[in-house]
């Protein structure tokens, strides 16, 4: 594997700061990525010589930025291959793009209908069937997990109905790393004629994605977890689903025709994209997509997977640390606890940045997995293609530090 970390590395500016007088060491991705400098030197091009607004203009730089936008738009497409680039609908993020379905199937739904969620979700997962169902009279069901933290699929069978519309389950959990078997829900969801949702926020930085081999009728994903700037994000959906549905957001772009007493729609992607969208971001959308490329998705995927696989061999050799998930199939992010009376993840989270390590404490925005394990949270390390087994090495210094300071 021809992958020379140290010249990744020279690409992320803010790798070279302190935290509390050491060297930052960077283990919170699963929450945001840092950005490489081609990213920085995008946004900073953009606003010097494109900004205008788009799709709107006649003058020179609006048709420039439109295009710019559109070939983002299609670098998206050929990523996750789509088939259409009018199926890639810009968003916010995972969390406005699930939302967005989540609303427009208020068109859809009926008294007595059913969607299917998990255990294992993020908030952003759960919360928008919850109103959906409110709003509809549909019901909300859930695939449980085992005491391990995987999913019950078995179970999906007897969950299934002729009433099911819509399944829902994200690829990789935030909160333990867990690779979910999206593949074996999809094939089942589909059998019982449902429409899946996946929630790729997790898993589009560290694995390939290809929705057609999927075969997932929607799927969500952020562009700031995979080094593209925040508020930017990309809903994915067949061309025939989409053309279904109605629009989210009304006003500017969205529209063919507007009279005193009625409107007519744009076709997609337009229909979903009401307003002045985040063009920079989604300019520069394009420019992450490049790192990404530069490096090899596949090159990041076994780098970031040795990392994963060494932070659970060091962490295991800690008998006073619980690893969860830590048998099941994982990417991208370890999520473990001290077993000491008192002790919260918050206190390890605390200690670790004293020396300049960042990581993430609590629930992760993902409490039914914490009630399943009867805990009020975890210490969670998230890794990027910038990270070492050097850095590892000085976290597991750190939990060791910890657990002499609170043991």
């Amino acid at each position: 594997m021809n992958f020379d970390i140290q010249h990744i590395r020279s690409q992320f500016p803010i790798l070279n700061r302190e935290v509390n007088g050491n060297p930052l060491i960077y283990m919170d991705n699963a929450a945001t990525s840092q950005k490489p400098k081609m990213v920085l030197d995008a946004i900073e091009n953009y606003y010097e010589k494109f900004n205008a607004n788009v799709h709107r203009g006649i003058h020179t730089i609006s048709q420039e930025a439109t295009v710019m936008m559109e070939n983002a738009r299609e670098k998206v497409r050929n990523f996750i291959n789509a088939k259409h680039a009018h199926e890639i609908i810009f968003t916010k993020g995972t969390t406005e793009g699930i939302n967005l379905v989540a609303h427009v199937l208020r068109e859809v739904l009926k008294p007595g209908d059913e969607i299917i969620t998990t255990e294992i979700e993020h908030h952003s997962n759960i919360v928008p069937w919850q109103m959906l169902c409110e709003r509809t009279g549909a019901k909300l069901k859930y695939i449980p997990l085992d005491e391990n933290g995987r999913l019950q699929v078995e179970k999906l069978d007897e969950l299934l109905t002729e009433k099911t519309k819509l399944v829902t389950v994200n690829q990789i959990s935030n909160a333990l790393g867990v690779i979910n078997p999206i593949e074996e829900i999809i094939a089942k969801a589909h059998q019982a004629g449902a429409w899946v949702l996946i929630d790729g926020a997790q898993s589009i930085p560290h694995t390939k994605v290809d929705v057609q081999e999927l075969d997932a009728d929607f799927f969500i994903f952020s562009g700031h977890k995979m080094y593209a700037p925040t508020g930017t994000g990309i809903l994915y959906g067949k061309e025939e689903i989409l053309n279904k549905l109605p629009p989210f957001h009304g006003g500017g772009e969205m529209i063919k025709e507007v009279w005193m007493d009625h409107s007519t729609y744009a076709g997609l992607p337009f229909k979903f994209e009401a307003g002045t969208p985040h063009i920079e971001g989604n300019i520069v959308f394009e420019t992450a997509i490049d790192f990404i490329n530069e490096i090899g998705i596949e090159n990041i995927h076994q780098h970031e997977n040795h990392l994963v696989e060494y932070t659970t061999e060091k962490l295991s050799e800690l008998e006073e640390v619980i690893i969860y998930g830590k048998t099941l199939p994982r990417s991208g992010a370890v999520s473990f606890n001290l077993n000491l009376q008192g002790v919260h993840p918050s206190d390890v989270g605390m200690i670790l940045d004293k020396k300049g390590i960042a990581v993430r404490t609590g629930h992760h925005c993902a409490q039914p997995i914490m009630r399943h394990f009867g805990i009020p949270g975890t210490v969670r390390v998230s890794f990027a293609v910038f990270n070492t087994k050097v850095e590892i090495d000085q976290m597991i210094a750190g939990v060791k530090l910890a657990i002499k300071m609170l043991g």
